[in-house]
């Protein structure tokens, strides 16, 4: 696996591939699709498709994860251009940021490159950073965060509700956009569950934050969190995430053309 994946690193990451999985704007009329995050997917020529849980934490443990991430970075930031360009100015794209990615000294200097280059509006990129990389040595990621946000792109918090961090935490760092685990899903197996999950909206609203909750699966669960007020939905029950070409003809349905 690591032998393969250094050649397809040295080789301008060809093998690789980005997917797209609608993000659905249910606080506006008619729940339009507003843009879609960008999903790194690995098909080895010697190995055939690998699964992202395999291969990104080895990139990662390898440092490998930096040209993978700047790849999907660049192909997501064209293709959301694109877009704009095509009739859809309001459409944006996220943007998986690792731990690695993050730690480098250069990282805000490559975000601005790749925007430059893509001519690509700031404000349709958002970075998406987990709970547990937040909550890790919170002074330096708030800088290199800040740094970041500079730019004129959104950062989110994402899978919150799997780690640790608490309110206070969140509300010191410049996130835009808090993403709630799929785990907040399962909200209808109880009222306690239920008592949970609207509590934790209301804190984040409190933060003036916008909300996006991933996982989201059955029409029962996509009406309970339409009723609760947040703001974005993502999950298979509008589509699972797919190459570039099936994403535009397979999310007509929620409003991409």
């Amino acid at each position: 696996l690591e032998k393969n994946m250094r050649y397809a690193t040295t080789n301008s990451c060809q093998e690789f591939e980005v997917y797209y999985q609608p993000i659905v704007d249910i606080s506006r009329p008619g729940d339009p699709c507003s843009g879609a995050e960008a999903l790194i997917r690995w098909n080895s020529e010697a190995m055939g498709m690998i699964s992202p849980s395999e291969f990104i934490p080895l990139a990662e443990y390898l440092g490998l994860i930096n040209p993978i991430g700047s790849f999907a970075l660049k192909e997501a930031c064209h293709r959301c251009k694109y877009w704009n360009d095509m009739g859809h100015p309001e459409y944006h794209v996220n943007v998986n940021l690792s731990v690695v990615q993050l730690l480098q000294n250069d990282m805000k200097e490559k975000v601005r490159e790749v925007l430059e280059e893509t001519k690509m509006d700031p404000a349709n990129l958002t970075l998406e950073v987990t709970e547990s990389l937040a909550i890790n040595d919170m002074k330096r990621m708030k800088r290199i965060l800040s740094d970041i946000k500079s730019l004129g792109v959104k950062v989110a918090l994402d899978d919150f509700g799997t780690g640790y961090s608490n309110m206070k935490r969140i509300a010191s760092m410049p996130f835009a956009i808090v993403k709630l685990d799929k785990t907040f899903t399962e909200m209808n197996e109880n009222d306690k569950m239920l008592k949970v999950v609207k509590n934790t909206i209301s804190m984040v609203r409190d933060m003036n934050l916008r909300i996006l909750v991933e996982g989201v699966e059955t029409l029962e669960s996509f009406k309970e969190f339409k009723a609760l007020g947040v703001d974005y939905i993502q999950g298979y029950y509008f589509s699972k995430p797919l190459p570039m070409e099936k994403f535009v003809s397979e999310v007509k349905r929620v409003n991409m053309d």
